[in-house]
């Protein structure tokens, strides 16, 4: 099993690109589903998850080609419509084949899906929904068994913004009959995207990241050719591994507007940010200031950078108070980041962190992805050698991470095993 080889306590310098937003390229390459012939997606990540997504398409009927960060996505007349417990069970994203394939064929059978262990997050809003837009759907040894002879336009309410749920919803409602309104939908940036992704095949849908979207069912699509969002997540922890090194880097290809509130928090810890020809250029020359944070959904803090923020905010001066508020479970990483020398104290939802002055290379261990991240921050800037055990969860979801960081004047190894 792979492992990283960090040396720590070197400035991070330079200039890095931004990589397509793997939360927007997943449900974008399962909306190919929708109609037939060649799709083309454009600045495509090259991850686990989006390989994990190719071969589940694959098993579907389509065939799918890569060609550096470009995809080509075409129909094979196969038309199967179950996605099977092995290929659905690394990555909970894969849920959002159910929508299309239920609004294509009329008949989906899905595992429940799996991905990162952070808690219970079941679909039954997604189920709820689509029972709503006419489906029958029962539970059968592990699998989600949807059949609709045609979807129905309906109004559906969310109870909390669920983004998969969203996805799944706006892609079913396309070519269903008649209107879908959708309230308290997701707003996250990746949501737009998608939806944006299904306008350009010609879907009719309005209100996208705002709160309340409305879809007009149309007849049909056409073949998608679209180029992803950049990733706000893989953004932002490059922003927090900056601030750990004090180090002075330039994001390319970074869309500052999806990354407000991650700003903010950094900002007012001391990192200091400026938009320059090349890129959004961030820089730190001091200790970071304590935070507090809370998570939610976007607008607000996103749980996806809350273990990276804690693991800077270990060595902040003063104590810093970070809430959980999206996903049971999250705090997983805090035993691993304790390993070098932070002071964290966990109580329920909570944690509180007071800040040391610096912390110690140690033998540590992913347990999701974003988990992976805050050990990888923590690794750089520690004194010593740090060693992060299970990093395919890391795979999953950064390209090419060590050689990006290598780049920037890290000393970061993969060690094959």
């Amino acid at each position: 099993m792979d492992k990283l080889i960090i040396k720590g306590g070197r400035q991070l310098k330079g200039s890095v690109r931004i990589s397509g937003a793997k939360n927007a390229v997943l449900p974008i390459m399962a909306a190919t589903i929708l109609c037939p012939g060649d799709h083309r997606i454009d600045n495509v990540p090259s991850l686990r998850d989006v390989s994990t997504m190719g071969r589940l398409l694959e098993h579907i009927g389509y065939d799918v080609e890569a060609d550096g960060s470009c995809a080509v996505i075409r129909s094979n007349g196969q038309n199967v419509t179950d996605a099977p417990y092995e290929l659905v069970k690394t990555m909970r994203a894969s849920v959002v084949v159910l929508g299309p394939l239920l609004a294509r064929y009329g008949r989906a059978r899905v595992s429940l899906p799996g991905g990162c262990a952070i808690g219970a997050r079941p679909i039954n809003m997604h189920l709820m929904a689509l029972e709503k837009m006419g489906a029958k759907i029962t539970l059968e040894e592990g699998y989600v068994v949807a059949e609709a002879k045609r979807l129905k336009g309906a109004d559906i309410m969310f109870d909390i913004p669920t983004v998969t749920g969203t996805e799944n919803v706006l892609m079913a409602a396309s070519i269903a009959d008649g209107v879908t309104r959708i309230e308290n939908a997701a707003r996250e940036p990746e949501v737009i995207d998608l939806a944006d992704a299904l306008v350009s095949m010609g879907a009719k849908i309005e209100g996208a990241g705002e709160g309340i979207i409305t879809v007009e069912g149309v007849e049909g699509l056409k073949p998608l050719d679209y180029s992803v969002i950049p990733d706000r997540i893989e953004a932002g922890t490059f922003m927090a591994a900056v601030a750990m090194t004090k180090g002075d880097v330039i994001l390319e290809n970074c869309r500052v507007d999806h990354l407000d509130s991650i700003v903010d928090k950094l900002r007012s810890s001391g990192v200091e940010f400026s938009d320059e020809k090349e890129g959004l250029r961030v820089k730190m020359n001091r200790r970071p200031l304590s935070q507090n944070i809370r998570t939610m959904p976007y607008p607000g803090f996103p749980t996806d950078m809350q273990a990276q923020l804690m693991a800077l905010m270990s060595i902040a001066e003063g104590t810093s108070v970070i809430t959980e508020s999206i996903f049971e479970n999250r705090f997983m990483h805090v035993a691993e980041i304790k390993r070098f020398g932070a002071d964290i104290t966990i109580e329920g939802s909570t944690a509180t962190i007071r800040g040391v002055r610096s912390l110690k290379g140690a033998p540590v261990m992913a347990t999701d992805l974003r988990a992976s991240a805050s050990l990888v921050i923590g690794g750089l800037g520690a004194v010593g050698e740090t060693t992060i055990d299970r990093i395919y969860h890391l795979d999953r979801g950064y390209e090419s991470i060590e050689t990006k960081l290598t780049a920037l004047g890290a000393d970061i190894n993969r060690s094959k095993g």
